[in-house]
């Protein structure tokens, strides 16, 4: 059977395209959920009106988004009964503690708390209400840890054994599973870039309005809370991926020697900036190098050793058997690369963001009176840069908003890619995974609906977007700016219609 044809193929490509799909909604749950609940704390506590614009604003998109999340988030798990139900036999044990966890817990609390948010805007207090939003931010960071713990037991099994008479792997040590180093590094990693990502989602959006002249007080708040995070985001993205990546050298020496082209081991050992080489013969053809980088990431000395491609598979050989543990050399080498590279990119749009909206280049000299309603807003320093750089900022500024979303997808991408092929590291491959009943027919036109589906979706939730986004933030009503003080509100309350409404 052609390679290209066979089950496997087919149910990984299927995965993969759910996957990546579904993740485009995860970082932007998880960061607009904080910066909604955020914001709505600074209404609380200052009564300004343009908080709870921005609060409204961001918090309609946060909805449009987890609903997006919840209902392409579903296929995943009928696909491990589909597509790979060897996979769910040999380690359910172990894996689907974690997931039973995320379901029992975190989706409970974001469940229960997002309805009363939704509808609690003209029944509950405001500072029972804003509890509520806070919830279902901690709800997504706890449904994120349990998932991203499952993951990182198949990237380094620990806390379990093989239960030889019934074929299976047994969960031994539950919270070894949720504290081991490639768990908690892998949620430090996963919750910076998700915050990397809300806050360029929020620096994108406000930079459209901006650009406008349109909502200029509560686009300029959420312009600066959106750079901040990307900052601070960024910055975290990039020392948790360099305490990551040390993890996996130790772990996965094979991932990280593909996503270098690092073919023979070294020490030291190049980091490389480009190469182009044979993987049939294994070596470089072309090759741009920083000496003594590469050992210094990987165990923070720029003499060390690290082994390469072609050593690494020659001690998994002796280890499991013959055959050939490289991964896709080409996905993991530039993988790696687009998600750093789409990653700091933001980063650094960000950091220019920060210093060109500093406080005397808000207004003009004459216009800084502090007054947020005054109707020409200058957020840019024109006469110092220069007109036509100002609108290339501020274009730079509205593509931002995708950049982050690509270096996720490209991260997951090459974690995935790079393990094969493995499904659990040392332990079950990827093939031996696959439903054994399966047909190639089956998985095909499964994949065909599922991908026709989220195309489908995917149209829906930008044009949902789009509507929204340009439509900007909601007038507010003297219900909004005077919620009530009990549960329930008082006989004034009885006949308001609802504040906030989807």
């Amino acid at each position: 059977m052609d390679l290209a044809l066979a089950p496997e193929t087919l149910a990984r490509w299927q995965f993969g395209i759910t996957t990546v799909y579904h993740f485009l909604f995860v970082p932007l749950t998880i960061s607009l959920a904080a910066l909604t609940a955020g914001l709505q704390t600074a209404w609380v506590r200052t009564e300004k009106e343009k908080y709870l614009k921005a609060t409204k604003f961001w918090g309609k998109l946060f909805l449009i988004n987890i609903a997006m999340g919840v209902v392409t988030g579903i296929v995943q798990e009928f696909q491990f009964g589909m597509n790979w139900s060897d996979y769910s036999r040999f380690v359910g044990d172990v894996f689907g503690a974690p997931l039973a966890f995320e379901a029992l817990i975190a989706f409970f609390f974001e469940s229960t708390f997002i309805g009363l948010w939704i509808f609690g805007w003209d029944k509950l207090p405001k500072k029972i209400h804003l509890a509520c939003i806070w919830m279902v931010s901690i709800g997504t960071i706890l449904s994120a840890y349990f998932i991203l713990a499952a993951n990182s037991w198949m990237q380094h099994p620990v806390g379990y054994r093989i239960n030889e008479k019934n074929g299976r792997a047994e969960l031994t040590d539950f919270w070894l599973v949720l504290t081991q180093n490639t768990t908690l590094t892998q949620v430090f990693h996963s919750l910076s870039a998700a915050f990397l990502t809300g806050g360029a989602f929020m620096v994108g959006i406000a930079a459209f309005h901006l650009r406008r002249k349109k909502h200029i007080p509560v686009m300029r708040t959420s312009l600066r809370v959106g750079l901040v995070t990307v900052v601070v985001g960024g910055l975290l993205t990039a020392v948790s991926g360099d305490f990551l990546g040390k993890v996996m050298y130790e772990q996965q020496p094979m991932k990280m020697a593909a996503a270098e082209a690092l073919w023979d081991g070294e020490g030291p050992a190049p980091f490389s900036v480009f190469a182009y080489g044979d993987v049939d013969k294994g070596h470089n053809e072309v090759a741009i190098e920083i000496p003594g980088l590469l050992s210094f990431l990987a165990h923070s000395d720029f003499t060390t050793y690290v082994p390469g491609i072609n050593d690494t598979n020659e001690a998994l050989q002796e280890k499991f058997g013959p055959g050939d543990y490289r991964p896709n050399i080409a996905v993991a080498y530039w993988g790696f690369r687009w998600m750093i590279g789409f990653g700091m990119a933001s980063f650094a749009i960000g950091m220019a963001g920060l210093w060109l909206t500093r406080k005397k280049f808000l207004l003009p000299p004459a216009l800084r009176t502090g007054d947020d309603e005054v109707p020409h807003l200058v957020l840019l320093p024109r006469k110092a840069l220069g007109e036509k750089l100002t609108r290339l900022y501020w274009l730079a500024a509205v593509l931002t908003l995708g950049f982050p979303l690509i270096a996720n997808a490209w991260g997951w991408i090459f974690t995935e890619m790079g393990r094969q092929p493995w499904v659990v590291y040392g332990v079950l491959r990827t093939r031996d995974a696959v439903s054994p009943g399966t047909t190639t027919a089956e998985v095909l036109i499964s994949m065909i609906v599922f991908t026709a589906l989220y195309a489908t979706l995917a149209v829906i939730e930008v044009k949902l977007l789009v509507k929204y986004v340009k439509a900007g933030p909601p007038e507010l009503t003297e219900s909004d700016l005077n919620p009530p003080t009990k549960i329930g509100g008082d006989d004034r309350d009885a006949d308001r219609p609802m504040a906030f409404s989807y």
